[in-house]
């Protein structure tokens, strides 16, 4: 069942969704050669432990995990495209860096994530990046009352494709609110004028996963968590928490 919200609502998700900008900025800034990842997931814990938020991550176990998420961002790293469980890894120069993270606050929920990298970049993780801000900010832009999800996925799907990137078919964004994932589904790829149509009150996480080997394919690691591309290629991933109004997409998660 998809959950329309009010206005009031809309404002409560905002205040999660906040909390999730801070939480990733404070992870962003901790990210420097030698760091572990360990201390990623430290700092944004913090954040939320200081703003009275729960992290929706820290302990979620679906059906294709073999154990509870024990973090409450997900760290991916070069060729990790999601879901990276924070480790004693520590951060090498020109590494790209994927960072997700939540926040529930007064039973409302974000959702979010943001790529980088540390140290000496890459200019092909530069332009991998750019063009997963593109894909999202199309998203984004496609998310308007009238519109139906297949516009979403269409929008991410042209720019993924003119950019020769792959994008893991079987993910993508989701409904979001009382819980974290929330009816419907976002697929990253799909055809426009198809699927759930969008209304003032519809939020949805949106979260373009490119892959610069161009291959839509990808496998889990060995922690049961990871997901990596299966060409060695590296993979940058960024997520907003939208809601869909009459003046037009309100992003929910900055600052």
């Amino acid at each position: 069942m998809v959950e329309i919200k009010t206005d009031t609502a809309l404002e409560a998700m905002r205040e999660a969704g906040r909390i999730v900008a801070h939480a990733l900025a404070a992870a962003r800034a901790a990210a420097s050669v030698g760091v572990r990842l360990r201390e990623l997931d430290e700092a944004a814990r913090t954040v939320l432990t200081e703003a009275g938020a729960r992290s929706p991550f820290l302990g979620y176990q679906p059906s294709f995990a073999p154990i509870p998420f024990p973090a409450v961002i997900c760290a991916s790293v070069n060729d990790a495209v999601a879901h990276g469980i924070p480790n004693d890894y520590r951060l090498r120069d020109g590494d790209l860096v994927s960072i997700d993270s939540g926040a529930e606050l007064d039973g409302w929920t974000g959702d979010a994530a943001i790529s980088f990298t540390v140290g000496t970049p890459r200019p092909a993780d530069l332009e991998l990046i750019a063009a997963t801000q593109r894909a999202l900010d199309a998203g984004i832009a496609a998310a308007t009352v009238g519109h139906r999800i297949g516009d979403i996925s269409h929008a991410i799907s042209t720019v993924a494709r003119k950019a020769a990137c792959g994008m893991p078919s079987d993910f993508g964004g989701h409904g979001i609110g009382r819980q974290m994932h929330e009816d419907p589904h976002v697929p990253n790829h799909g055809r426009p004028g198809r699927g759930f149509p969008m209304r003032h009150g519809l939020t949805l996480a949106i979260e373009p996963m490119l892959m610069a080997g161009g291959r839509n394919d990808y496998f889990t690691g060995n922690d049961g968590w990871t997901l990596r591309t299966i060409d060695g290629s590296r993979a940058a991933h960024i997520e907003h928490t939208i809601a869909i109004t009459e003046d037009g997409p309100r992003i929910l998660t900055q600052l």
